[in-house]
């Protein structure tokens, strides 16, 4: 993948390649005004993929489902709504890939508990190790962006083929936090083969990345 970093009198380009597949658009100088130059694959690419925004989404579950499925209007763009529509899905039962378990011991050292879902009042709550459980607003937002993903490694929407996008990685969570979340993705990526792109406006991710060997540089000059 290549970002063409921009003058103020260049376009903004940006292209992807997938297996023979490519994606490109580019947007005008203003980069606000329209999107130009777009191609796409005709065909689909197997696999699901999912955007987790640097804000998390548990919070504001009930509200992004009925702001699309209800009162259709469009407050949250799909990312969001393909994001909750995700984490409905229930936990399958049975066998999960060994490097998603071990993936989720991760998560759950990380929040000292789990975040999980009722579907009889579709409100999340947390459980922690206690066994005592609190309104998911009690979260703090680390726990609940975490969450997120360990929903998703449970529920069987991710597998071999899918791509994950996380935006400012480190946001909500302390150091601590931050380094065992890269060695959940490290082992997902490195391990099972996933994609995952992060971004990140922390020198201290960008140093933990390069150690790990979890990302390499996406950006250069054009």
């Amino acid at each position: 993948m290549i970002w063409y970093l921009k003058s103020a009198k260049d376009v903004l380009s940006f292209e992807i390649q997938f297996e023979d597949e490519k994606v490109s658009y580019q947007f005008s100088q203003s980069a606000s005004s329209k999107v130009g130059a777009a191609a796409a694959p005709e065909k689909g690419k197997m696999g699901n993929s999912v955007f987790i925004p640097a804000k998390e989404v548990l919070s504001l579950f009930s509200v992004i489902l009925k702001s699309r499925e209800i009162d259709r209007v469009f407050g949250f763009d799909d990312t969001y709504y393909d994001l909750v529509k995700a984490l409905q899905i229930s936990p399958s039962r049975g066998r999960n890939y060994t490097v998603f378990a071990n993936s989720r011991k991760i998560v759950n050292d990380v929040i000292d508990g789990k975040v999980d879902y009722d579907e009889g009042n579709g409100k999340w709550f947390y459980k922690n190790t206690k066994n005592q459980k609190f309104s998911i607003g009690a979260a703090s937002e680390g726990v609940k962006k975490i969450a997120i993903m360990d929903r998703l490694l449970a529920n069987g929407y991710l597998d071999y083929n899918s791509i994950i996008f996380i935006d400012e990685i480190e946001s909500a969570l302390h150091p601590k936090a931050v380094c065992q979340f890269l060695d959940m993705i490290d082992a997902i990526a490195n391990d099972m083969g996933l994609q995952v792109f992060i971004t990140s406006h922390s020198y201290f991710v960008l140093k933990l990345c390069s150690a790990r060997k979890v990302s390499k540089p996406l950006m250069s000059e054009g």
